[in-house]
């Protein structure tokens, strides 16, 4: 960029915001203020758990009709069945690849650290913490593979929306882009005009949701606190450690060596999704900034096509996050209760977690269900650990989900970069100014 052209853009670049105005600011204050209250008045932060759901439920009303709009929209700017086929393929292959890896890293990391060893003393009654609910995600799964196949489709077109099934909303997406895109010209304009003209409505109304993010973030952090008995917490406290170091060893070494392999720098991508990273840590949930990753990643220099496809597609198949949780669940509940596994049991339950990390629940708990459906169908795992973990899982979902949110991100950009979907000036925009990546009338896409 030239010197003239670095001035005409400093010079229409947005005011500097100041640090507290912001988004990640207020998060943080709020999950900060909501500890506090966990601690001090126990009792009054497990009734503000219903703070935290009811951001979740507004935030869930909107993901599954911007899935539809960006992925149908995707689709139709992608001109031609190549191009999506490329973009898909490269997608598909890309997440089994690291979501193995992911299997694989904490699978070692709760071998190399030990967890679930030394637990025994915890009491009965702890044990029994959240029983019920460890109960009801065992029996809720399904994890055969024509159980799975069959969940992939839907049976009616509405009820996909109704009942919130992201997988189920892309595969109708999908197939309507398609179908979109076999029209004629004449006739499929008036259609991607309607859904074009649709889409910035949803993004305002996603907007004003997000102003109640810190207040989300008050209520599922005072829960958090208040319904984990401090003897537990200390019981289970170096499970919970090695689990947070191992989800940034996962991100800082496979997610930044991937980076580096493709020319990306990790620390700019985090930087750049800074805020939505405080939205995710504060409510537990990835799904609760999907639609602002929709919005945002175009001004990263992603094409919005791209963006439409891979990153919903990736909520359901590439989840890091998910995927490090239930390898070093299967650890933690074999060192627990003294179950000796050999290397062929060992490498018969990574199958099986192979099939039930895809499509976990990217809302809170969803994880511990897909772990819960992995210990039922392995035979080999003691089902009486599940409500212990349950008693800390609330603890352990911030970095799950984190985990998640950012390595969709970052398989969203490589995935452009490999499909030649990747505009590298719009890092100098970014790095001038000229682009506010929060104002979503600023964002353009750059093919």
């Amino acid at each position: 960029m030239s010197d003239a052209s670095a001035v005409a853009a400093s010079a229409h670049a947005p005011a500097r915001k100041p640090f507290w105005s912001g988004l990640g600011f207020r998060v943080a204050v709020g999950m900060v203020l909501g500890v506090v209250v966990g601690l001090i008045w126990p009792e009054v932060g497990v009734s503000l758990k219903i703070l935290g759901d009811i951001f979740l439920r507004l935030i869930k009303t909107v993901v599954a009709p911007l899935v539809f709009l960006t992925v149908v929209l995707g689709v139709a700017a992608a001109g031609d069945f190549k191009r999506i086929g490329k973009v898909g393929l490269t997608a598909m292959i890309y997440f089994e690849i690291v979501s193995t890896i992911a299997l694989a890293f904490g699978l070692a990391a709760g071998m190399i650290f030990g967890v679930g060893k030394g637990i025994q003393h915890i009491t009965t009654e702890a044990a029994a913490k959240g029983a019920a609910a460890a109960e009801a995600a065992v029996t809720s799964q399904h994890p055969t593979l024509t159980g799975f196949l069959l969940e992939i489709f839907p049976d009616n077109f509405i009820g996909a929306f109704v009942r919130g099934e992201a997988l189920q909303v892309l595969v109708i997406a999908l197939i309507f882009g398609a179908g979109l895109l076999m029209l004629k010209p004449e006739r499929r304009k008036p259609v991607e005009d309607g859904l074009n003209a649709a889409a910035p409505a949803f993004y305002q109304f996603t907007h004003i949701i997000m102003m109640l993010a810190p207040v989300g973030a008050f209520g599922s952090m005072a829960y958090a606190i208040s319904s984990n008995g401090v003897q537990v917490l200390i019981a289970l406290g170096w499970w919970v450690v090695v689990y947070y170091l191992t989800q940034i060893l996962f991100i800082l070494t496979v997610l930044g060596g991937i980076c580096l392999m493709f020319g990306l720098n990790l620390f700019s991508i985090l930087r750049f999704i800074r805020d939505e990273i405080f939205v995710v840590l504060g409510t537990s949930s990835s799904e609760s900034v999907l639609p602002r990753l929709l919005e945002k990643l175009p001004a990263y220099g992603v094409s919005k096509q791209t963006v439409g496809l891979v990153l919903p597609t990736g909520y359901v198949f590439n989840l890091d996050g998910a995927s490090i949780y239930m390898s070093m669940g299967v650890v933690f509940l074999s060192n627990a209760f003294d179950v000796h596994l050999a290397w062929p049991q060992i490498l018969a339950i990574f199958g099986i977690m192979l099939l039930t990390s895809k499509g976990v629940a990217t809302v809170a708990g969803g994880a511990f269900i897909s772990f819960a459906a992995t210990a039922t169908a392995s035979g080999l795992l003691p089902l009486e650990g599940l409500p212990i973990m349950f008693g800390v899982y609330r603890l352990m979902s911030p970095a799950n989900a984190t985990c998640n949110a950012i390595s969709n991100a970052v398989a969203t950009i490589v995935i452009a970069k490999l499909c030649g979907e990747f505009d590298p000036a719009a890092q100098a925009r970014l790095r001038a100014g000229a682009v506010d990546a929060d104002d979503p009338q600023a964002i353009e896409a750059p093919h």
